[in-house]
């Protein structure tokens, strides 16, 4: 990532010259702070996982220190665009599952992958994919239900959030449903053939489980793995 000018002056406030994006000082700060994709992966990280039907802004996610996967890849395209990137956004949609949002940036013209997920297997990835479809199957073997079901499926175009700017997508105290509504909007494309993802077996359970460590319990769920012998 570029080197950063953080940009203010002796009385704390931007120089005019500095593009705000209409944060505070302060929540300036704090993202231009962020400037690595490995730095801001670690804050996201830290958020406390919730959930939650809601599509807060970056500038409530900074203030709440908690999200969901899309509030989490918001707050990181953020931080990318007041450290030089375009915030762009990609969806993969799964079936019998819920969909999942990666921030995308780019280095030496390679894509890697942001992401706040209860998941361990579906957060950063290293920009060393030559396309988005490569990202995407990145994610595909870490991507499961509780019932041990392989169920991502498509994933989307880029999304450029700066298209959204009008909508006040990283400032606006309301939820900014209109990201998702991009999101859902945009083309997808396919991972595989139907034929060959309705003949995938399950994760075994040595995977299930390491894809859960630390996961956020959401009420009471059980595996729903058959009993394995020990290998």
């Amino acid at each position: 990532m570029p080197a950063t000018n953080r940009g203010f002056s002796k009385n704390g406030k931007p120089h005019p010259s500095i593009e705000t994006f209409g944060f505070s000082p302060q929540e300036l700060r704090t993202l231009r702070a962020l400037n690595t994709p490995a730095r801001i992966q670690k804050f996201i990280d830290g958020l406390t996982y919730q959930y939650a039907d809601t599509a807060g802004s970056p500038r409530r996610v900074l203030r709440e220190r908690r999200g969901h996967c899309m509030e989490g890849a918001l707050l990181a395209a953020a931080a990318l665009r007041v450290n030089g990137h375009p915030p762009l956004l990609m969806d993969l949609e799964a079936v019998r599952d819920d969909d999942h949002v990666i921030a995308l940036y780019r280095e030496h013209g390679l894509w890697g992958g942001i992401a706040k997920s209860n998941f361990a297997g579906l957060r950063f990835r290293a920009p060393v994919y030559r396309t988005l479809r490569e990202l995407a199957l990145s994610y595909f073997e870490h991507y499961f239900n509780l019932r041990g079901e392989r169920t991502l499926r498509t994933y989307s175009h880029a999304v450029n959030l700066s298209k959204l700017d009008s909508r006040h997508w990283m400032t606006a105290e309301e939820d900014v449903w209109c990201v998702p509504e991009a999101l859902i909007a945009v083309r997808h494309y396919p991972l595989a053939p139907d034929h060959v993802t309705r003949a995938l077996p399950r994760v075994d359970r040595r995977s299930l489980e390491a894809g859960m460590h630390g996961r956020v319990q959401h009420g009471r769920h059980s595996y729903l793995l058959p009993p394995q012998s020990s290998a």
